[in-house]
């Protein structure tokens, strides 16, 4: 069995504004396929996007409570320490200072995302500080334009167990489920005043306070 250290170290950003199932399925599905850890990053101020409705504050208790009792999928708060825009390039320039230059790291992206990569802030040094695992689902492929084909052509593999071999550099495609559930349904069913159950946490209903943001 793996130990902590030598575990890859996955990923995944986002506003999580509020952090639902969605999130939690992708993010063990991605754990237990590649034997990782998986760090759930929300994002301060998330450069292509609008701001988040609740506050940085409120979107930690949020994904704290979501996260209780879970081991492997762990909040991490170093973006919201950051002043200034969220950029992924920066993020992993901090993270191999903490934790060296060997171990495996994985930023995990949507397939979408991943076909915008050219666009990202000084996108063609996310290779020298990791890997990168495309998060696919059925019947969405990935769209490639020429100059992303061009950097990631011989970047391929489908092997986890390759992967682990380096720690940065690789491209790898991982299936997950298909949950049909968004974050903007969720803020919607609480403006309206009707319970999110079955679409976040457990442990975030029990809090009910925790929504508050979101409802009218």
């Amino acid at each position: 069995m793996s130990t902590v250290t030598d575990r890859p170290l996955a990923i995944l950003g986002g506003t999580f504004d509020p952090v639902h199932l969605g999130h939690l399925r992708v993010a063990w599905e991605a754990a237990e396929f590649l034997g990782a850890d998986v760090h759930l990053m929300p994002a301060n101020v998330p450069p292509h996007r609008a701001q988040p409705v609740a506050s940085a504050a409120q979107r930690v208790a949020i994904l704290r409570a979501a996260l209780q009792g879970q081991e492997r999928l762990i909040l991490d708060q170093r973006e919201l320490r950051r002043e200034g825009p969220s950029y992924t390039v920066d993020t992993l320039v901090a993270l191999r200072k903490e934790i060296g230059a060997t171990r495996p790291v994985v930023l995990l992206v949507g397939a979408d995302a991943f076909s915008g990569l050219p666009s990202w802030h000084r996108w063609r040094e996310l290779f020298d500080l990791a890997h990168i695992g495309v998060l696919t689902r059925a019947g969405h492929e990935i769209i490639e334009s020429p100059e992303l084909s061009g950097q990631i052509g011989t970047r391929r593999t489908n092997s986890p167990a390759q992967l682990r071999q380096s720690a940065n550099g690789a491209v790898i495609e991982i299936r997950v489920s298909a949950l049909e559930i968004s974050a903007t349904q969720i803020r919607h069913e609480l403006a309206a005043g009707r319970e999110p159950r079955y679409l976040v946490p457990a442990g975030v209903l029990a809090e009910p306070e925790l929504l508050a943001p979101y409802r009218r």
